[in-house]
Formats: C-alpha cells, structure tokens, sequence
C-alpha cells in the first residue's frame, strides 16, 4: 500500500510541470494594451512634473520670505511686538487718477507722481495724519498689484501673511503685471513713485479689479523692532490701452472732438448727424447750443432721449473756456464774447453795456447780433481777455473796423463772466 501511494504521488509531480506548461499564453492585444498604459503613465507623469516642481518652488519661495520677515535671532518677545498691531504704517498720499489703461502712466488725481508716506497714528492727536520723519534709516518700500477683493469686509487689520496671499503675478506667458519704479526708497517718511504701469488688463480675474500696494521690501528691518503695515489704494478697473482711443475728457476742452462728450460715440449715429452739420468739437457743440439749443436739439433727433441730453449738455457744462475773447463789431456796435457765443459786453452807439446792464438793450437786437457773429464766426477778432473795459473801448474807438489777430496772451477768470448762464436765456 505505501508503494502504491509513493508510485502515485510521483506520478502527480510528474504532472504538475505539465500543468504549467499547458497554461494559456498572453494575447498579442493585451501586450499591447500593457504597453499603451505604460506609455500614459509616463505621459501623465512627464506632464506634471513642471506643475509639481512650480508648487514647490513658489511654497519654497513663500516660506523664505516669511522667514526673511521674521529673523531667526529675533527674541521671543520681540516676535511677538511684531504680531501685534503697528502705529506706523505706509500709506498712499492721495487716490489715484481714474480710468487706468495698460501701457499708460499711473498717476494720482491731480496728475502728479504716486506719493507714498509714512504715518505714526500713535502722533495724530489732532486727526491729521503725521508724516514719521524720525526714521532712523531709509525704507525701502515696493509697490505690488493686489487682488481688487481684498481685503475682505473693508477690513483694515490685515496681517502680514493676508497681505502677501493677495498679491498677483503675471499670467503664464505674460510680462511682469506691474513695470517701472516698483522699488523705492523712503526717506523723511515720504518718497514719490517714479513711472509704473499695468501691461495687463484687471478682466482675468473674478473680482475684475486691482488694488495698488505698498509694503516694506522683503529683507529690510522693521522699525524699531515692529511691522510697518502695508498701504492699500481703492480698487480699480485697469482697461486695454485701446480704451483709451475712445476716453471720454472730463473735462473737455474747447478743442475736442465732440465724441469725447458722454453718450456720444466716435462714428456713431449722433456724431455723424453732428459732423453732417458741421459739429465737429465741444466747442462747436457749446456755441450752437448758445445760440440755437431747440436746432442743435432736433440735429441730435429721438434717438437721444431727454435723459441722454441732459447727461451730454451737463457734460459739455464743464467745459474751459480759456482766455479767448472774440469781438464782433461794426461801425455802430461793438459785441464782446466768450468761446462759446455768449455775451460779455456790448457797445452801442459808443455806449458802453457790461454784462450786468445788457437787460437795458432790447433783447431781440442783441439775439440777432449774436445769431449773427455766429454766422461769421471764422471773421471774428480774437484777443487775449487780458485788457480792462476802458482799454477795450479805447481800442474800439481807435478801430471801429479792425479785424487784427490776438493780442498778448495772459490770464482770464471766466468765471467772472457769465458762464454757461446766458445760454438758459436763449
């Protein structure tokens, strides 16, 4: 019996190599299934790898940065004055000139150059904010673009940390957001920022506007051992330079092209039936809109609905006029007016009418007169309102007939005179 099982049990090693032999091969579809996702792996990997190594290094990047704010040999108790809210912090002097386009100067709202301060609100005992001129040392300050979002709730105690989170960069590809002076130096706790500007439009991102700020340039100390906060502008729209080609001026001036008034568009419907009648600039807009406003009204049709009018005439309004005077004369009357056609003066008969006596003159014969310079326009006198009335009539009397250039150029208050008040008469 045990030489049976022993002959059987060699029987069934015998078959086991058979059995393995016998097993089925792999088909040549799925080799080459193997080998295609093999190769997408390697694919996918290859495809990520410059992603990964971006992450880290900016996360690196990050990290160096906070560490270069908070030295290593700073004391414990010194790090924690620094968390704590600072007195001094850098602000911007002034808000900045609106609308901003790519490619174009950014300036504050008087047309100057950026200016950034340093404050101590701890020193604002009045509620004027006092420039901290007793730095010991230069600041180095830089001035990056921030996320128009931030910081959320109008919330001004923001951290250092929430600070650096929101400032952007440059879309791949794309130069650097911000050119120019980005880094300054304060010294006497001010500094003016030279020319910067945006290359990029602010539509990319959710919020669709951008933020200027200030802060002390990674690396520099703080002041006396605490953080100088950060200074944040309002947020804004930055546009295309092509935008600007079709601005409107606030505010216009005698020489622009009527298009740059609001709700008139440059080749549109309103600016071709002004062309169409010889309505090419402000200018030309304020004068028929003196003389003839009902005309200049029915040129722009029902397509302007009253509210439009009012929007563009309001507009115009702001207008200045300048130090042009233009005389209209003949032999009998003399009639003195602004850019715009209206009346500063008449002298008829050699009597002298000032603009607060005209209501002494019979009112159609002025209107026609001024209908009438209108006509002429082009053969008018042009002076320089620099001349006092005696002086102008003295001219007058001498040249009742002349018909000279402008005379020498100097100041003239136009708001001396009547304004835009006369055209409400006409």
């Amino acid at each position: 019996m045990a030489a049976k099982r022993f002959f059987n049990d060699a029987e069934s090693d015998q078959d086991q190599p058979n059995e393995k032999r016998k097993r089925p091969r792999p088909s040549f579809a799925s080799v080459i299934g193997e080998v295609v996702l093999v190769n997408s792996m390697q694919s996918l990997f290859s495809s990520l790898e410059p992603l990964l190594r971006r992450v880290v290094s900016e996360e690196v990047d990050h990290c160096l940065r906070r560490c270069s704010l908070r030295p290593m040999t700073r004391s414990p108790s010194m790090r924690i004055q620094a968390l704590e809210p600072s007195s001094v912090q850098l602000v911007f002097a002034k808000k900045l000139s609106l609308p901003i386009f790519t490619a174009s100067k950014i300036s504050d709202e008087d047309n100057n150059p950026i200016q950034i301060q340093i404050v101590d609100k701890t020193n604002n005992s009045n509620g004027a904010q006092i420039i901290a001129s007793d730095l010991p040392n230069p600041i180095k300050v830089e001035i990056v673009v921030l996320d128009g979002d931030f910081p959320t709730g109008g919330r001004d105690d923001w951290t250092t940390e929430e600070f650096e989170s929101n400032i952007l960069r440059e879309r791949t590809g794309k130069r650097p957001l911000l050119t120019g002076d980005v880094n300054v130096t304060v010294r006497d706790g001010l500094t003016a920022i030279g020319e910067i500007e945006f290359t990029d439009n602010s539509s990319w991102i959710r919020s669709r506007k951008f933020r200027l700020g200030a802060r002390v340039a990674p690396g520099t100390s703080a002041y006396q051992g605490s953080r100088i906060r950060e200074a944040i502008t309002d947020a804004f729209v930055v546009k295309d330079h092509r935008g600007e080609l079709y601005k409107k001026h606030h505010p216009p001036t005698l020489e622009d092209e009527v298009w740059r008034l609001e709700k008139i568009g440059k080749e549109g419907a309103f600016h071709k039936k002004l062309a169409s009648e010889n309505i090419h600039t402000v200018q030309d807009f304020l004068k028929l809109f003196v003389v003839d406003r009902s005309k200049l009204r029915k040129i722009l049709g029902v397509g302007m609905s009253e509210k439009m009018w009012e929007v563009t005439v309001k507009h115009a309004r702001t207008c200045v006029l300048g130090n042009k005077m233009f005389i209209y004369r003949s032999a009998h009357f003399a009639l003195f007016l602004n850019p715009i056609c209206q009346v500063l003066k008449a002298i008829v008969n050699g009597q002298v009418f000032p603009t607060r006596d005209l209501s002494n003159i019979n009112r159609t014969y002025i209107e026609n007169l001024v209908r009438e310079a209108y006509a002429n326009w082009n053969s008018l006198e042009m002076v320089d309102a620099v001349l006092n009335e005696t002086a102008l009539l003295t001219q007058v009397e001498q040249y009742p007939n002349h018909h000279a250039g402008a005379m020498s150029r100097s100041a003239f208050d136009q708001n001396g005179h009547l304004g835009l008040a006369a055209a409400d008469h006409q």
